[in-house]
């Protein structure tokens, strides 16, 4: 006698960046198995592997995991693993007046929004005749612990730049980035002035980002502090 097939609900949700509806599933326990392997490992490529493989296959490969912005695809993960193991997360967080204890506090996983700067444009105007259109990161891009908009390494801070760069506009001619190698990319951005450079890593300060407010009691001190949670770093480790 055959074992039973097991059905699995299926949810919608809106992706942040087009709003466009896209429908999931949770994910299943061998799913899940190769999640908790990648993260035992601590190999970033194992885990980022893993995280796009359940994101494509619980969305019923409708999602160009390789394309989507980082905050998209955050949150779409996000919202599958509130259906997969519980909409309330259970989090240790560093308590911010002795940055030494931490304190036990559930998180509803179904709250956290994408959230969106009021200042923040993907237009940078270089001068009266250059201005750039820039693409938002993806995961492939990116390494997903790092904050490019804070404390990266210069290097870092000039590739993610130039892997960022959608568009060259230069008076009525249109330079798309795609269409120039990697040096040439490089050499442009090395050509930008410092207003310029700064307006670009603005685009980064202000860009969509996962996150989440909360007040944290210190249970040894009792005070409370405001904490912001911000990307899947903050939210599980």
């Amino acid at each position: 006698m055959a074992l039973p097939i097991l059905e699995t609900a299926s949810y919608e949700l809106t992706l942040p960046s087009t709003d466009v509806k896209v429908k999931f599933r949770p994910f299943k326990v061998a799913e899940e198995k190769v999640l908790l392997q990648a993260l035992e490992s601590q190999e970033q490529k194992q885990i980022v592997e893993a995280l796009k493989n359940i994101v494509s296959v619980c969305t019923f490969g409708n999602l160009n995991v390789d394309e989507l912005p980082t905050f998209d695809l955050e949150y779409v993960f996000l919202q599958i693993r509130s259906k997969s193991v519980g909409e309330v997360a259970n989090l240790k967080i560093l308590c911010p007046d002795d940055k030494k204890t931490y304190a036990d506090v559930d998180v509803d996983l179904t709250k956290i929004d994408v959230q969106v700067d009021d200042e923040h444009t993907n237009k940078i105007q270089v001068n009266d005749q250059v201005s750039l259109l820039m693409k938002y990161p993806t995961i492939n891009s990116v390494d997903p612990t790092k904050d490019y908009a804070k404390g990266a390494k210069t290097q870092d801070l000039f590739d993610i730049i130039s892997k960022s760069i959608y568009q060259i506009q230069e008076g009525d001619k249109t330079h798309m980035a795609v269409d120039y190698s990697k040096d040439e990319m490089d050499k442009f951005v090395e050509s930008l002035d410092s207003k310029s450079f700064k307006s670009i890593q603005r685009f980064y300060e202000t860009m969509p980002k996962l996150r989440h407010e909360l007040e944290v009691e210190n249970p040894k001190t009792k005070v409370k502090s405001k904490v912001t949670l911000e990307g899947l770093s903050d939210f599980f480790g």
